[in-house]
């Protein structure tokens, strides 16, 4: 039997992650297939803090947002299959392998995230996972990465 294609909207996803504005990089996470894959939605907007420096009069948003908003999605998906919303969880970079990018991203564009688990599994702490960003099917970046995620223990009862 498979897990329901569900989806998370900004309320659920800030329940899930602990990320805030101006670290917040993702909208929306769509057909979420339990934990195997998951689209995100990033809307890019010339309000946002990096594009002050990045670069001015050329807006290009920064490679590590990009990879940092697939991360994102990623965590969403994980949280929203393992009902993980409420529980604090952190989720930490181990590793970033077979980055690539192949055009800007810039404001106006809607960034599209598709992303897959290769290796992790409910209860476990470490996961793997691939993804591609596109803007309107144009691929911008690629990556694999290794991510921990984190629960805080509850207090033992005494």
């Amino acid at each position: 039997m498979t897990s329901p294609v569900l989806s998370a909207d900004i309320q659920l996803i800030q329940r899930i992650l602990p990320h805030r504005y101006p670290f917040l990089l993702v909208d929306k996470v769509l057909e979420i297939d339990g934990y195997k894959s998951a689209t995100g939605i990033k809307n890019v907007s010339m309000n946002e803090p990096h594009f002050q420096g990045h670069f001015p009069g050329a807006p290009i948003m920064p490679g590590v947002t990009i990879v940092e908003a697939m991360a994102q999605t990623a965590g969403v998906m994980v949280g929203t299959a393992l009902d993980l919303a409420d529980k604090n969880m952190l989720i930490y970079f181990m590793a970033i392998d077979k980055c690539k990018f192949r055009r800007k991203v810039i404001p106006g564009d809607v960034l599209e995230m598709r992303m897959t688990t290769l290796r992790g599994k409910p209860g476990g702490k470490v996961w793997k996972f691939g993804g591609v960003a596109t803007v309107e099917g144009e691929m911008a970046a690629e990556a694999e990465f290794t991510a921990m995620m984190d629960m805080p223990q509850e207090p033992a009862d005494d």
